[in-house]
């Protein structure tokens, strides 16, 4: 019988996956689950966790390398450009507007 169901890895003190649209905290759940647009396009990353998913320990959340330090992952972006590319990937990858992954978890 076929089933949809897949597991990801995520850190024991990460938070629960908020519902969908709602605020997002840092879960990690949607990243750890499948590459979003930026990391296709420029990490040639095609399926499972994301590279650039980073575990943030004091904060006890996950956050984007991408877009926290865009040039330890594109070698070729000269780090001046960090906080453009930054704001770019954040806006590319919607961050900061609420949960969009309807991944359930269990």
């Amino acid at each position: 019988m076929p089933t949809d169901e897949f597991f990801i890895t995520i850190h024991a003190a990460a938070p629960p996956k908020p519902a969908f649209g709602a605020a997002c905290n840092g879960c990690g759940v949607c990243c750890a689950a499948q590459p979003c647009p930026v990391s296709r396009l420029l990490l040639a990353h095609r399926s499972g966790a994301c590279p650039a998913l980073q575990w943030q320990a004091p904060d006890r959340r996950y956050v984007c390398g991408m877009v926290t330090a865009p040039a330890s992952y594109l070698r070729w972006l000269p780090r001046r450009w960090n906080a453009f590319a930054s704001r770019r990937f954040a806006r590319w990858i919607a961050a900061g507007l609420g949960c969009d992954s309807n991944i359930e978890t269990h």
